[in-house]
């Protein structure tokens, strides 16, 4: 697996139906995550809910915080 981090990668992977899952951090800002949320179970996308931004982020392997991102499938 590989992520595509931050909103507006998460849109895009979204838009262009690639996400095979999409991960969103319970502190980020409802105003972000509720459209890609409500997208998401819409398309049929797992949700998984993460308790803050830093524990996305290190779920992810970056070390800053991370608001959402869309799980793919890795590229080879």
């Amino acid at each position: 697996m590989a992520y595509k981090i931050g909103t507006k990668q998460t849109t895009k992977t979204l838009e262009s139906r690639q996400a095979i899952g999409v991960y969103v951090a319970r502190d980020a800002d409802p105003k972000l995550t509720r459209g890609i949320v409500a997208q998401s179970e819409k398309d049929g996308v797992p949700v998984r809910w993460f308790d803050s931004m830093a524990e996305l982020g290190k779920e992810c392997g970056i070390d800053v915080g991370a608001a959402m991102a869309a799980v793919v499938l890795d590229e080879k």
